[in-house]
């Protein structure tokens, strides 16, 4: 038996063993995306395929609680050295989109497999309709790239070169594919090592007993902040800007419910599984690590000192329904399933914040743009294609400090790549890199300020993949009095008479001198911003974070050539009345519930749920198309009806011949 010192030596051996692969795959990896941005899990995984081991410094952190146990039991007779791999989204569940090749070896102690070891990299592009293989157009997982079911890709150490030449045939970089493939798996080797080091020094049986005892320890943490929490029903929703290019919103809806050290996450009245790449592959798995990725950011933000494995999911229980945004149906596109999935964070940072408001924080950027171009380099004539920067926002206002600057909350594993660098692999030039003035939500303490990057390029027809633009509409909001964020924006050539503004739109083609420019969203505000001490705002005029129109308008701060006026500050705050009510959300939100009301949406989805999969997108949009002039549920009402008179064909939906059976 492991009393809680000894387990905790062992959690320090498996973060250890998993620093040490991660490392690894960081100092071997070929793409800048990798080795740079870190944009790569490793993991250790018991015998079931939970993961009971993760890094903490490096790597993305979306997957603590992954189980690779239906890939894993695809494959048949695995023997020491064998290496599998898949970055299919419908075979197992474990990859979730086709630039995510996921990788697991057997770890052989006494001719048993004891463990795994696991990870993945983010392939700059596997092939499909466009360069990087993602964008929000994509309507099919057929467009989005080759895809491999699980099989094995190394066989007793050797790889399979008939897998490696399909593989460099079909993607557009094959030497940065396969690059940082092998530097995974020289990665699963380390954790190989490391996971025996740790049977030699237990024991096979306390190891085994051990790991498991790990995964009860974070699920026990895990229900000890749901039992501090109260027992109740909490329900929020969010929106991205778009469900598909240049269309209409996309609706994420929670109810939480939390009795004692259990909590049910029901998605029902979420939309519709839609008719572009945002659907999030999540198989239907109720403890899928890629819905709960908001809920590890909940737990941890309560006790940092949590364990980070599979345990955490137990006490979770999700419901998707089939055919919906987050369980989507084969062969829905599934590429920018990262965007809905800042928004799904998003909608579980809200239930939670009604839950236990006096300890999280506003909302973040929830707009993580990964830019990928891909151009001829004009000084060696070789096409490159590469990514360039991940334009991630602020952070939303803390309990007790202002939110991250430019790279905060739920996005800030993804690490910028110094712009020398990129400018030597890439060829462009940067114009701008850096924060973006009054980006960030006003409160008692202010949201983190987003980023803003500009660059130019060099080459006739060079070709830009935008990948997660949102946030241009719906704001991050602010909680406790503290005001949303500013939106994001991304326009090519500004201030010129060329200036073209792209919106969400996340592809481009760019001809030479052009210049694009990106700016992220930035966090959501908390608490009242006139209760903000009127020395913090000086000093975010003083380093330029908020202007001094800002200042005045939003914090209620007087500052006249560059020095406080604390009698005109006096006199502005006391007019003021205090604000009201949880959340803020912005002008466009609320204009645009006004119309949209909770009532209208509920009354669609149901709606749309009781038709067959197949005309729930195409019926979504014929009512949106119809509401002009409209509002409420009987507007959508008028709207649906319109629809069945202009496609007799479309069949009634189930839920409104119950309702008008009853």
């Amino acid at each position: 038996m492991f009393d809680r010192m000894k387990l905790q030596v062992l959690a320090n051996h498996a973060r250890s063993a998993a620093e040490n692969m991660a490392h690894t795959l960081q100092r071997t990896a070929h793409s800048a995306f990798v080795k740079e941005t870190e944009d790569f899990t490793v993991m250790l995984l018991n015998r079931r395929g939970e993961t009971f081991g993760v890094p903490m410094e490096l790597g993305a952190t979306w997957y603590p609680g992954l189980t690779y146990g239906r890939a894993i039991a695809m494959i048949e007779d695995y023997r020491p050295g064998d290496v599998a791999f898949t970055n299919d989204p419908y075979s197992g569940f474990v990859a979730t989109h086709a630039p995510d090749t996921h990788l697991w070896k057997p770890v052989f102690f006494e001719d048993e497999i004891i463990a795994w070891t696991g990870g993945h990299i983010h392939n700059t592009d596997m092939g499909g309709a466009v360069p990087a293989s993602l964008s929000r157009a994509l309507t099919e997982i057929h467009q989005e790239g080759i895809r491999f079911p699980p099989m094995k890709l190394v066989r007793e150490g050797v790889f399979d070169e008939q897998i490696l030449r399909i593989m460099t045939t079909n993607v557009r970089k094959p030497d940065l594919n396969i690059g940082d493939i092998k530097a995974l798996v020289g990665a699963l080797n380390t954790g190989e090592r490391k996971i025996l080091a740790m049977v030699e020094k237990f024991g096979k049986t306390a190891f085994l007993d051990g790991v498991d005892a790990l995964l009860d320890h974070a699920e026990a943490q895990a229900r000890d902040i749901l039992r501090a929490m109260p027992d109740g029903q909490w329900v929020f929703a969010d929106y991205a800007d778009e469900d598909s290019v240049a269309a209409n919103p996309c609706r994420l809806k929670l109810t939480l419910t939390i009795r004692g050290d259990e909590a049910i996450l029901d998605f029902t009245g979420s939309d519709p599984q839609l008719a572009s790449s945002l659907n999030v592959p999540s198989g239907g798995d109720p403890r899928h690590t890629i819905l709960l990725v908001g809920v590890y950011y909940v737990l941890y933000t309560l006790n940092p000192k949590i364990l980070l494995n599979t345990g955490l999911t137990r006490p979770f229980t999700c419901i998707t329904p089939e055919g919906s945004v987050l369980n989507p149906t084969f062969p829905a596109a599934v590429g920018m399933r990262s965007l809905t999935c800042a928004r799904l964070r998003s909608v579980i940072f809200g239930a939670f914040s009604q839950a236990v408001p006096e300890r999280l924080p506003a909302a973040p950027a929830g707009n993580n743009c990964i830019v990928n171009v891909m151009t001829t380099d004009e000084r060696t004539g070789n096409r490159i294609i590469a990514a360039v920067n991940p334009v991630v926002g602020g952070g939303g206002g803390m309990p007790h400090r202002d939110g991250t600057n430019g790279s905060g909350a739920d996005a800030a594993y993804l690490k910028n790549t110094p712009i020398e660098i990129t400018e030597m692999e890439t060829p462009v030039e940067f114009v701008r890199y850096g924060l973006a003035t009054d980006s960030g939500g006003a409160g008692r303490w202010r949201g983190g300020l987003a980023t803003h990057m500009a660059f130019r390029v060099f080459s006739p027809d060079t070709r830009i993949t935008a990948r997660n633009r949102d946030r241009g509409f719906f704001r991050p909001w602010g909680v406790l009095g503290g005001r949303a964020a500013g939106l994001s924006d991304m326009v090519v050539n500004p201030g010129t008479p060329g200036e073209k503004r792209l919106g969400n739109i996340d592809t481009a083609v760019l001809q030479p001198g052009d210049v694009l420019d990106i700016r992220s969203a930035g966090g959501g505000g908390r608490g009242d911003p006139f209760t903000r001490e009127p020395w913090r705002v000086a000093r975010d005029v003083a380093r330029g974070y908020v202007s001094v129109a800002a200042a005045e308008r939003e914090y209620g701060v007087v500052i006249r050539d560059g020095v406080l006026d604390a009698d005109a500050t006096d006199r502005l705050r006391a007019a003021r009345p205090a604000p009201s009510g949880h959340f803020h959300f912005g002008p466009e939100r609320e204009g645009y519930e006004r119309q949209w009301n909770p009532d209208a949406y509920d009354f669609l989805t149901r709606t749309l749920d009781g038709l067959p999969i197949h005309w729930r997108f195409f019926a979504k949009t014929e009512i949106f198309s119809r509401m002009a002039g409209r509002t409420g549920a009987d507007g959508v009402g008028a709207a649906l009806e319109e629809v069945y008179a202009r496609f007799p064909e479309m069949p009634r939906s189930k839920a409104l011949v119950q309702e008008a059976a009853e």
